[in-house]
Parts: structure tokens; sequence; C-alpha cells
């Protein structure tokens, strides 16, 4: 009866180093990057558009926290009667 082990002739071709731990590191961040990326974009037709978007409604809202608040009692009035 022959036994076929792979640790005997021809196995030292097929193993796969592993890359350094800082090398790895790194693939694993791009990978999470772009897996962000592409979550983000899913559905949207044009990225660009909603970023830019994004950027007018932060814009916007600084310049309504800078502005401060309005005078006082300057809601709206009610009228009763």
């Amino acid at each position: 009866m022959g036994l076929c082990l792979p640790c005997l002739g021809g196995a030292a071709d097929t193993v796969v180093e592993t890359p350094d731990p800082e090398m790895r590191r790194r693939q694993l961040a791009e990978a999470a990057e772009k897996r962000q990326m592409e979550s983000a974009s899913r559905g949207i037709k044009n990225p660009s558009s909603v970023e830019q978007k994004k950027r007018k409604q932060e814009e916007m809202e600084k310049r309504l926290e800078s502005s401060g608040p309005g005078p006082e009692g300057g809601g709206l009035r009610w009228q009763v009667g």
C-alpha cells in the first residue's frame, strides 16, 4: 500500500508564503477602504453630485450656526381671535 503524503516530494513548491505584517495591514486597510467606497456609492448613479450636495448642506449648516440666534421674540407670531 502506497501512501500519498503532500510533505514528501514536491510539496515545497506549493507552499505560499504569507506577507509580512506591515504589508498585510496595508492590504487589509486598502480592502476596507474599497468596501466602504463601494457601499457608500451603492445605488447612486452620480456619486460626485451627491458629494457636492453634501458639501453645500454642510456649508449652509455652518452659516446658520455662525449667524447665531436672531433677536429675542423674533419667532412666528400667533394671532388669536
